[in-house]
């Protein structure tokens, strides 16, 4: 009962001597960390259920001895339907089309559509995510206007739209025989809507750029977590990288600039926020690869993961009371409505664009193309809405940046010398 308070009350700020309004909250129920309870408690009412009833089949073995209509849902939730498939090298994906001589304009004209599709997908979804959550909605004159607070259903708006595109496309086109048991991707499914409820949260405490950096340095958590979940080793030069991007994100996050503008000071709450933010995507991606070892496409773990995604965050958002109360938010402001429908729909078709680069360029492609994107995003946020960034801080981005094309160089060239090896030796598994 006394804990509680007194960790709350002893989150300071990292930026000392700055007025931090945003962060005063008016009650303990607007304290991103009350909140954070109150969805997991919504979500531990739809786990517990569910975890009690997949230890109750499984004990009774309901695999031989089930019977009725309801066996097949069970069977699929539970048990699956297939043994998992031998897990090489870039399983995940589907088999990637070489380019042919004849269609060299053909594949300019694709690489072209692939770079222009994600780049117009993702920043517009960063230019919109800071409208929504740092911006206020029906200002006028007499009236400052109100903010959106509620992360949880911006997840939920996401999610829904992007179950929706996935289903639908899993209908329309041939894709391999689902075997993982269902439940399984509930684990990713948690992982991912709360770092993305982190990802959405955390814009109220620290600026775009910051957040776009943070996002760049989860390399550092993916070969953590690879290394406690699925037991990878790494290349010298990818922990070489990774001091780097460490380096890069200190000296912008300890860059200071004079008459810093509030909404772009870092405060330890945004800071607790981003680390949860890569803590759980770091689990979420480690944990999918391994679900990989299935028979399935990524269209499939798209469509299995946000399945979970708008059961549990529909649920704590009734639980909650907020859902409509958001519905309500956006029957009185139209122009949030559409911030967030867009806002969803780029999601999702910059997932499809994701799939379909990586299925005709490959990852090393794709890399380039999203950092290109992350350099642009912090670009673009400092344009429009007047982040400042220093001499030191800007040479931190540049530090960061060159780090992540040394890590995209150095692993095509990794891939190229494990393909002139023997039949018989392998390379080390790499993030």
């Amino acid at each position: 009962r006394f804990c509680l308070p007194l960790v709350l009350a002893s989150l300071p700020t990292m930026a000392t001597g700055e007025e931090i309004a945003p962060a005063l909250q008016d009650s303990w129920g607007d304290f991103w960390l009350f909140r954070f309870f109150v969805n997991a408690a919504g979500y531990a009412s739809i786990v517990v259920p569910g975890f009690l009833l997949i230890q109750y089949f499984k004990r009774r073995n309901y695999l031989e001895t089930g019977r009725g209509i309801c066996f097949p849902v069970i069977k699929s939730c539970v048990f699956g339907s297939e043994v998992k498939s031998v897990h090489q090298e870039d399983g995940s994906l589907p088999p990637r089309a070489e380019p042919t001589e004849s269609s060299t304009a053909r594949q300019v004209f694709k690489l072209l559509f692939c770079a222009a599709g994600l780049q117009a997908s993702y920043l517009t979804w960063g230019v919109l995510q800071e409208r929504v959550m740092t911006r206020t909605y029906g200002a006028t004159e007499t009236d400052p206007g109100e903010k959106f607070t509620d992360s949880q259903f911006l997840v939920f708006m996401n999610r829904i739209l992007a179950f929706t595109v996935a289903g639908l496309y899993c209908a329309l086109t041939k894709q391999p025989r689902h075997g993982a048991p269902m439940y399984k991707y509930s684990f990713a499914s948690l992982s991912n809507i709360l770092s993305s409820w982190c990802q959405y949260e955390a814009l109220k405490y620290i600026s775009f750029p910051t957040q776009v950096l943070a996002k760049a340095s989860k390399v550092i958590p993916v070969m953590m977590m690879g290394k406690l979940v699925s037991r990878k080793s790494y290349e010298y030069w990818e922990y070489l990288t990774a001091a780097l991007i460490s380096v890069g994100v200190s000296m912008f996050l300890l860059s200071s600039a004079p008459n810093r503008h509030v909404s772009t000071v870092t405060t330890f709450s945004g800071v607790v926020l981003l680390a949860g933010y890569i803590i759980f995507d770091s689990f979420t991606s480690n944990w999918q690869d391994a679900l990989f070892t299935y028979k399935m496409s990524p269209v499939q773990m798209m469509f299995g993961v946000n399945v979970f995604s708008c059961l549990f965050t529909v649920g704590s958002l009734l639980e909650q009371g907020a859902l409509l109360e958001s519905l309500r938010f956006m029957a009185r402001h139209s122009e949030f409505t559409a911030h967030a429908v867009l806002l969803s729909v780029c999601s999702a078709c910059g997932q499809l664009f994701i799939f379909y680069t990586i299925n005709q360029f490959g990852a090393a492609v794709f890399t380039i193309i999203m950092t290109l994107r992350q350099a642009f995003a912090i670009l673009l946020s400092c344009l429009i809405y007047g982040h400042t960034v220093t001499v030191v801080g800007g040479l931190g981005i540049a530090v960061v940046f060159m780090a992540l094309f040394l890590r995209v160089y150095a692993r095509s060239r990794m891939k190229k010398r494990s393909k002139k090896l023997p039949p018989g030796e392998t390379t080390v598994q790499k993030v």
